[in-house]
């Protein structure tokens, strides 16, 4: 019996039934009450081609990380959860990846329905992101940063994206856990035990500018 990934699926359906739009869009007759500001209409396609982009963008973030956690599981021993959470701490319910791709989607369509202010300093990278984070957690102490709260302080898109590429890394590297206390509770950000020796020489920093070149 043959199987199909939901995901894929519901993609390529999205895509079909985008696409059928524009297709119906464009065969309409132009609207001659619009003049001259008809000529200047938004593109129907230009929507398509930025999810495109997007999810292009995404999608080989997501294929590095995986090419690197299955180089460093040849390399070293996949460590135990004991590692992540001490026995001191309350390790709360279980958060996957998929969890944070989740509320980070939701994070992105409701950023859709706010003001988007485009940054003039240039474009911000994952280290960037991965210095902002530490120091917030520098100024939080032992206190957990809330992953929401963090996010909907960012201006752009981009910037977003490269704040949660920045929390995989902080998880990966270990210098960070990811909780959430209650069901359909906050996800945070808690400081790992070796948060301090992840940064104590800036051999991580460079090596995820040379990563996310």
């Amino acid at each position: 019996m043959l199987e199909m990934d939901i995901d894929v699926g519901a993609d390529f359906v999205y895509m079909a039934a985008t696409l059928i739009h524009i297709k119906s869009r464009m065969l309409l007759p132009r609207d001659p009450a619009l003049g001259k500001e008809g000529d200047n209409a938004e593109d129907p396609r230009q929507e398509l081609v930025e999810r495109l982009l997007e999810h292009e963008r995404f999608k080989n973030a997501a294929e590095m990380l995986q090419e690197k956690r299955m180089i460093e599981e040849n390399v070293w021993s996949n460590p135990q959860i004991k590692a992540f959470v001490s026995e001191d701490d309350d390790p709360g319910l279980a958060i996957t990846l998929f969890d944070l791709v989740k509320a980070f989607g939701e994070l992105v369509e409701r950023a859709k329905n706010r003001p988007v202010y485009e940054v003039e300093s240039g474009d911000v990278t994952v280290s960037d992101m991965v210095r902002y984070l530490k120091a917030q957690f520098e100024e939080a102490g032992d206190e957990p940063v809330f992953i929401l709260r963090i996010f909907e302080q960012q201006r752009t898109r981009r910037a977003m994206i490269a704040l949660f590429l920045a929390v995989l890394e902080m998880v990966r590297m270990q210098a960070v856990v990811v909780t959430q206390k209650d069901l359909f509770g906050e996800i945070a950000l808690q400081r790992h035990s070796s948060f301090d020796a992840v940064f104590a020489s800036g051999e991580p920093l460079a090596a995820i500018e040379k990563d996310y070149i």
